[in-house]
């Protein structure tokens, strides 16, 4: 096993629910294999300006059930910069931490890989509502944030049945349309747009007059935040659009909500704190056996470790982000791989997006 002093541990980026849960497993399980844990505060820019706190069984004993991060997080952009990085190394050094377990998205795990560059030992763990890191099926904090939606949604239903209204209802995800899709589908929302596939705005409208004809009092349209469309040359959020167009093509109230960043709080769900401890544990057991420059991705419900290039790669592929030279150095049989994983992720986004309408 790999001799480590001491471990730092951060959450970097967006907070997600089950973050806690995650540093909480981490602390433990390293501690509990003779490993010291520093709490690195604000992420990045608390390795850069040397915000740090010991982190122990005690401290950590009831944040599992918290949402958002005890470590707080920060957005660094001075950690993209070599002087940055230079300075997070050199705190590094200076309190004797060997290696960082960094918690959060695709711009944690950049910083991550930078750093296991530069010699220090890193393991990604994923925390991000979005569950955008397409190697990975599952991130932490997504469970929370549908159900967090599904909760509000059935709410406004309830106030649109009473008025005879329909809501159209943003929510979170970036430019990826997983909690829209989730969540519009457990809500029994009548329509769903997501970045993903095209929307069908037209047949949309025609199923609210028709349920609105069957006798349907309230219904529910659920939008990403990813879709837009373009006015006068400008990017407008569409989820507004829709609200004015629905109304005048239907005659029915039509109201508009933007859930915005409610979506990430909250108490962490069982799968949510389940997964982060799961994933934090194996966090350290990766590191001590010597390895670095992972994250652990969760395949078909089991924790499989991923090189960080390889999983920054994939997600640029999916996302049609690809640069030249983004392949260099990647095997044919790795491409394949990354090809066969966008599929899989397009497929069961198709999938699951069709089931929307066998089922409003």
């Amino acid at each position: 096993m790999q001799k480590f002093k001491r471990i730092g541990v951060l959450t970097s980026g967006g907070d997600a629910p089950g973050m806690n849960a995650a540093i909480r497993a981490i602390t433990c399980a390293a501690i509990r294999q003779g490993v010291e844990v520093m709490g690195i505060i604000g992420g990045y820019s608390g390795l850069i300006n040397e915000k740090l706190k010991p982190l122990t069984t005690t401290s950590v004993a009831n944040i599992i059930s918290r949402g958002g991060t005890t470590l707080y997080s920060d957005r660094c952009l001075e950690f993209k910069t070599e002087e940055g990085m230079q300075k997070a190394i050199a705190t590094c050094k200076k309190y004797n931490i060997d290696a960082i377990i960094a918690i959060g998205g695709d711009g944690t795990f950049r910083g991550a890989t930078d750093l296991s560059l530069h010699g220090i030992p890193t393991i990604g763990v994923t925390g991000t509502i979005d569950n955008d890191i397409t190697a990975t099926d599952y991130t932490v904090g997504f469970d929370t944030a549908m159900n967090t939606v599904v909760n509000i949604a059935d709410q406004f239903r309830d106030t649109c049945q009473s008025h005879a209204r329909c809501n159209v209802i943003e929510v979170m995800g970036r430019d990826c349309g997983w909690i829209a899709l989730m969540a519009g589908i457990a809500s029994g929302a009548v329509a769903v747009a997501i970045p993903e596939i095209p929307f069908d705005e037209a047949k949309a409208i025609e199923k609210i007059k028709l349920e609105k004809a069957e006798g349907n009092r309230g219904m529910l349209v659920i939008v990403s935040e990813g879709v837009f469309e373009e006015v006068d040359g400008k990017k407008v959020p569409y989820g507004k659009l829709l609200r004015e167009r629905i109304e005048k093509a239907t005659g029915i109230e039509t109201k508009f909500a933007r859930l915005a960043h409610v979506v990430r709080g909250g108490s962490p769900s069982l799968r949510d704190r389940f997964t982060a401890s799961k994933m934090g544990v194996r966090a350290v057991e990766l590191l001590l056996e010597g390895k670095s420059d992972l994250i652990i991705a969760e395949e078909y419900g089991k924790l499989v470790p991923i090189d960080t290039h390889f999983a920054l790669t994939v997600d640029r592929m999916y996302k049609n982000k690809l640069k030249d030279g983004d392949l260099d150095g990647f095997s044919p049989e790795d491409i394949e791989k990354m090809k066969e994983i966008c599929d899989i992720r397009t497929a069961k986004i198709q999938r699951y997006y069709d089931l929307i309408s066998k089922t409003s």
